[in-house]
């Protein structure tokens, strides 16, 4: 076998989970296939999902591979950001390591200048993200972004993006969205038929599928299991515990520290507003638009991340689930020195106050450092609820 298809030396220390989604992406490359690393919500994935690449969420939410990230990016630097580029540097990503392109994004100025770094050692190519939703050229510039990737695409693989392939490759990513939507709808319920740090993993899970038709179906299939045990008087969540929205920061890498912690003091989780949650999905995008490429534009520039500035979506997002999800108490997320959602935890904290809303802001890392700090705090505001 050409050594190219080998995996690293490393693959032994990852969880069952990533390996089965690594023997996927090694399967895919000996068969002739495409691999496009990315890491953002932002990243079109219908434009590659038309090119013939498969998508691949890349490694960057381990505290392994911080210190030899720090042997060239600062120590103050976002956690994400670190392990990301420590996973391509010390290559301990598979993911990575089967990539032909990686797809960066210019959200926060960390990422951007990594992604200099990075395209070193991987053939990396960065859109230019508006930082904007209000202004009118945002989403001009935003469809030009779009248009650009899709000639480079077609150069770079020798491929052909038609508005034939853009079109399906939205259905089906709408249809993966949708299930994962209702699967979090279930979630409205009182009690919920899940806990939030299985309903996490669930979704995260689904990363390492790789086959949008099979992913939409085993959400489904988890919707009407999950709907039938609790028909059924299967209860797993106390009628009792305190209804929690997180929001904030990507949480893979601190999900037991937090997550766990909050419903193992009474509380569950029954809404995740961040990357990994309801943001990413809710937002569908019109298969039969005249323009595709712009209406994949609009989709994708309609994401209330905090890099954006104003982010008036994220407030009315939040304000809207407070009510949809029966919400007791809202807990923000942040990662240290992750400057756009520290700074916006403060529009965060006075929209829970002028809604009548218990707030808790926490600041961690991918450390273990301060598991016990943490506990402290969440069970205190757990309590006080």
């Amino acid at each position: 076998m050409d050594d190219y298809l080998k995996l690293p030396e490393t693959f032994e220390e990852f969880s069952e989970a990533r390996k089965n989604g690594f023997i996927r992406v090694k399967k895919i490359k000996e068969e002739g296939g495409l691999i496009a690393g990315v890491f953002c919500t932002y990243t079109p994935l219908e434009i590659l999902d038309a090119a013939g690449l498969t998508a691949v969420g890349l490694c960057g939410m381990s505290n392994e591979t911080i210190p030899a990230a720090e042997s060239e990016l600062p120590k103050n630097l976002c956690p994400l950001i670190k392990s990301s580029y420590g996973f391509a540097l010390s290559d301990k990503c598979p993911y990575t390591y089967f990539s032909d392109i990686i797809i960066g994004e210019t959200t926060c100025d960390g990422k951007k200048k990594m992604y200099e770094l990075l395209g070193e050692i991987k053939d990396t190519y960065i859109i230019q993200l508006p930082q904007g939703q209000d202004r009118a050229y945002s989403a001009e510039l935003w469809t030009k972004e779009l248009r650009r990737l899709i000639r480079t695409l077609e150069e770079k693989f020798g491929v052909e993006i038609t508005d034939e392939k853009l079109r399906s490759a939205v259905c089906l990513r709408n249809d993966e969205r949708k299930a994962k939507t209702e699967l979090m709808e279930l979630s409205r319920l009182q009690p919920p038929p899940l806990r939030g740090l299985d309903l996490y993993k669930v979704l995260e899970g689904s990363g390492f599928v790789f086959d949008i038709a099979a992913s939409a179906e085993a959400m489904q299939s988890t919707k009407r299991k999950a709907l039938e045990k609790y028909e059924a008087g299967d209860r797993p969540v106390s009628k009792n515990a305190k209804r929690i929205l997180v929001t904030g920061c990507p949480i893979g890498g601190v999900l037991e520290k937090t997550v766990g912690t909050i419903e193992s003091s009474g509380g569950v989780v029954v809404c995740f507003e961040n990357c990994g949650g309801v943001k990413a999905t809710r937002e569908l995008a019109d298969a039969e638009a005249d323009d595709i490429v712009q209406e994949i534009s609009r989709r994708y520039l309609n994401i209330g991340c905090a890099i954006m500035t104003p982010n008036q979506n994220r407030v009315n997002l939040i304000r809207s689930l407070v009510d949809e999800y029966h919400i007791d108490g809202v807990v923000e997320i942040l990662l240290q020195a992750c400057h756009p959602y520290t700074v916006e935890a403060h529009t965060i904290r006075r929209l829970s106050s002028e809604i009548g809303m218990p707030y808790l802001g926490i600041e961690t890392d991918y450390s273990n450092t301060d598991t016990g700090q943490l506990s402290t705090r969440i069970e205190a505001f757990m309590e006080m609820l």
